[in-house]
Formats: C-alpha cells, sequence, structure tokens
C-alpha cells in the first residue's frame, strides 16, 4: 500500500449510505472536521483482540490495523496528537468487567501489549485505562485540553463496547467526534452496525478513513 493511502470497500460505504449521513451533510450543519483542532484516538489496539489465537479477535482486523496506521501517519505529519489507549486491569479495578467477562486482562498476559506496528511509532501518548471508557479516571481529557483539541477522531476496538462508551464520554465533554466506520470493529458484523447506528444518531459523524484523509491532505479511499 502506497504512503498515506486506504482502500476502499464497497460495503463501508454502503453502511454509511444505510446511517443516512454522509461528512457532506454534517459540514452544511456546521459539523465539518478541522485538522488544526482535531487528535486521533486509536483505542485499545491490542493483540488480545487482533491475535488469531485470540478468543476475542475481531473482524476485519488486518484492515483495521492498515487503517488506523495510515491516519496515525497522516495525523502525525500534520503535527496533530495521536494517542493510544491500553486497556489492563488488575482484580482490584476491574469493578464489573471482571463479574461481566469472568477474566480480568492483566499487563502479565502478552497479549494485552499493544500491537507492535502502533506501538512503535514515535511521539505518540499512551493511555492505561481499566473500564470501557477510555476517559474514566485517566489523564485523556487533560492531555486533550492541553494540545486544545476540541474535536476526536476516534478508532479501534471493541466498536459496540470501549469505543462507543469513550465517545459518548466525549461528546458529553464537549468533543466533537467523527468516527471512521472502517477504523473500527467488533466481534461481529451485527454487534459493529448496532453501534454505529446509535452513535450516528447523536454522538459522532460517521464517514470513511479516507474523508479524513483527504482532509489531512493526505489521498482518499480509492488510492493506490
Amino acid at each position: 500500500m502506497s504512503r498515506g493511502t486506504a482502500r476502499r470497500d464497497p460495503a463501508d460505504a454502503r453502511l454509511l449510505k444505510t446511517l443516512g449521513r454522509t461528512i457532506v451533510a454534517m459540514e452544511r450543519r456546521g459539523l465539518a472536521f478541522d485538522p488544526r483542532k482535531a487528535a486521533l484516538l486509536v483505542v485499545d489496539m491490542q493483540d488480545y483482540f487482533l491475535d488469531p489465537s485470540s478468543h476475542a479477535r475481531v473482524t476485519t482486523p488486518r484492515r483495521l490495523l492498515r487503517n488506523i496506521a495510515v491516519l496515525a501517519e497522516a495525523f502525525r505529519s500534520q503535527g496533530r496528537p495521536v494517542i493510544l489507549t491500553r486497556h489492563c486491569n488488575t482484580r482490584a479495578d476491574a469493578g464489573l468487567l471482571g463479574t461481566w467477562w469472568h477474566e480480568v486482562l492483566t499487563e502479565r498476559n502478552p497479549l494485552s501489549r499493544l500491537t507492535a506496528a502502533l506501538d512503535r511509532i514515535p511521539g505518540t501518548h499512551k493511555v492505561r485505562k481499566t473500564q470501557y471508557d477510555a476517559f474514566h479516571r485517566t489523564p485523556l481529557e487533560r492531555i486533550l485540553r492541553a494540545k486544545h483539541v476540541s474535536q476526536l477522531v476516534v478508532t479501534g476496538v471493541v466498536t459496540h463496547l470501549c469505543v462507543e462508551t469513550t465517545v459518548r464520554s466525549a461528546f458529553v465533554r464537549g468533543f466533537l467526534v467523527f468516527l471512521p466506520v472502517d477504523a473500527t470493529a467488533s466481534f461481529a458484523r451485527r454487534h459493529h452496525l448496532a453501534s454505529l447506528i446509535n452513535l450516528s444518531h447523536g454522538f459522532a459523524v460517521p464517514l470513511l478513513t479516507g474523508d479524513i484523509l483527504s482532509r489531512l491532505g493526505g489521498r482518499p479511499n480509492g488510492s493506490r
């Protein structure tokens, strides 16, 4: 893949049509993406959700990782913040997650590490979180305010759990959220779609990776 490109998937374009919203419609309502105000948030791109050996592996992990890596490169080239969250628990801080899922993802688990392709990107901020919400008892909001960020592009996993909760939390904190539908993923397509339908109704602007790239000075989806 060429530098600064993302492959267009017709299914994602159809998904945007299903959601009934486009980037053009949002811009007409004054919700335009402005790279000068934006940061990229990458939620929980850990081997636990990407490795073929993991029971928690999401769908389309290769495409997901490719699109997020391209976005991270584009944000960094524009001098905009890139923040990676890593979900890890102890028995003491897991709360209901430990009861709900009957397991705790600890730092001792080798699958808890950030995927190497993103972990080695220089100049990124790393935030450890213990709950679905990436803002809950973390320095995330402080980092964003210090960088004068008012718009957030949210990517990563899992769409209907940590991504959705974080998007809603960002919204109530006053961040305008953009959600690339091809840079998030869940365990099943129905979970992914259900979450996107809800979020696009009142919390986030759905679009494609290429829409963000084109506004960052990169090449849009479909480029090679």
